[in-house]
């Protein structure tokens, strides 16, 4: 059995850079945006910096405890080092909870985007009327899971050499969609338009309502990956840290200039029975494609694939690395302690996860209902971190 101390350190201030951004920048821009501009409207933005500030002060302790027990799948250790066994287990079941259901809300985006594709095979993904995938859409959904596990299945190499590539593209298009949007159609006049959702009827109400239900915490939650890789870091005294900020960071401003355009792109007319009736099934995609905007739309749709993938693929890799601490922690089977002498990874814990990744996919079927469960299962999560570094000091 290979075990923690002869783990190899392979992953360098890129990689972890890139496996906390590519998290990041996943399903959430592709429907945060739309679901923040539905709940605030244009006040939506500041439900992103807000949520932006609250991550980045939570990740602070993480940084504190990662860089001081850098151990492969550290989100779920720290409450087992402070509080015992029974904190600890609770608290790892409901980190592990929280991330691993992220895979299957990736494969239901990009299936979900592909929906609104001109084509007849493509309208049959998605059921519009129950707001969830088809059966046909469940298939596609659970052939990408599938996807992401075997990126994972052969090294850690080719994992990181995975993300470092994809997150380079899966960048680009937000940029492109931002200039091109903001070139093509901007309505400043959409920023003091408020309809039923009033600032005086919501205020602050909307703001924060929007932060845990829209998916923008949901957004955020990739700075755990670094964490849960700095058992295999290079460097972690340094890299930890600076990997979690700048991705934090990165994904903060293009989050914002993604809201920005978003709101000012909307065509007015839209807007007349308030920001609550909007409906998209493939927000900037069909913003693109009502825009005669045709390049950017097929970019979208390309995107719609490589971002959730890159995420997801990230998820599972890192999933994977929570059921190891856990198992060396007593709260999985010993069998999960089994890493492969060549690709360093535990295949079966990585099984393990494919198996609750379709459970959850087949069971809430819809992007926004499995939001809504990673959100509030990922708050709850985040208590670890000030806890255990209050404790510690």
């Amino acid at each position: 059995m290979t075990t923690q101390s002869s783990t190899h350190k392979t992953i360098g201030l890129i990689g972890l850079t890139t496996a906390g951004l590519t998290c990041m920048v996943g399903s959430g821009w592709l429907f945060g945006s739309y679901q923040a501009a539905k709940i605030a409207g244009p006040l939506a933005i500041l439900s992103w910096i807000i949520g932006g500030i609250c991550i980045f002060l939570v990740a602070l302790t993480y940084i504190e405890l990662g860089t001081m027990f850098p151990r492969i799948g550290g989100m779920v250790r720290y409450m087992e080092y402070t509080h015992g066994s029974m904190a600890g287990f609770i608290a790892a079941w409901v980190s592990w909870l929280a991330t691993v259901t992220v895979i299957p809300v990736e494969a239901v985006a990009s299936t979900q985007y592909l929906s609104s594709m001109p084509w007849h095979w493509a309208h049959q993904l998605f059921n519009f009327q129950k707001n969830i995938l088809s059966v046909f859409g469940l298939s596609v959904a659970s052939a990408l899971i599938v996807f992401y596990f075997l990126v994972n299945y052969w090294s850690v190499r080719l994992f990181i050499r995975f993300i470092v590539g994809i997150t380079v593209i899966k960048i680009l298009v937000p940029i492109m969609t931002m200039i091109g949007l903001f070139y093509t159609a901007f309505h400043a006049t959409n920023f003091t338009v408020y309809h039923h959702n009033t600032l005086e009827t919501y205020g602050w109400t909307a703001v924060l309502t929007a932060v845990p239900t829209s998916g923008i915490i949901f957004a955020f939650n990739g700075f755990q990956s670094i964490i849960n890789l700095s058992g295999e870091a290079k460097n972690p005294d340094r890299n930890i840290a600076l990997g979690i900020l700048l991705s934090i960071l990165m994904a903060l401003l293009l989050y914002i200039g993604l809201q920005t355009v978003f709101i000012g792109a909307l065509s007015p007319e839209t807007l007349k029975n308030g920001w609550h009736a909007l409906t998209f099934s493939s927000p900037f995609a069909q913003l693109a494609i009502a825009l005669n905007l045709n390049v950017l739309a097929l970019s979208l749709y390309f995107d719609a694939f490589l971002s959730p993938s890159g995420t997801a693929t990230t998820y599972m890799g890192t999933t994977t690395r929570m059921l190891y601490g856990m198992s060396e922690n007593g709260y999985m089977p010993r069998f999960m302690l089994f890493l492969h002498p060549k690709y360093q990874i535990s295949r079966r814990a990585l099984w393990t996860n494919l198996g609750i990744s379709f459970l959850f996919l087949w069971l809430f079927k819809g992007w926004s209902q499995l939001v809504s469960v990673v959100s509030l299962a990922g708050v709850i999560s985040y208590v670890t971190g000030p806890i255990s570094s209050q404790s510690l000091r």
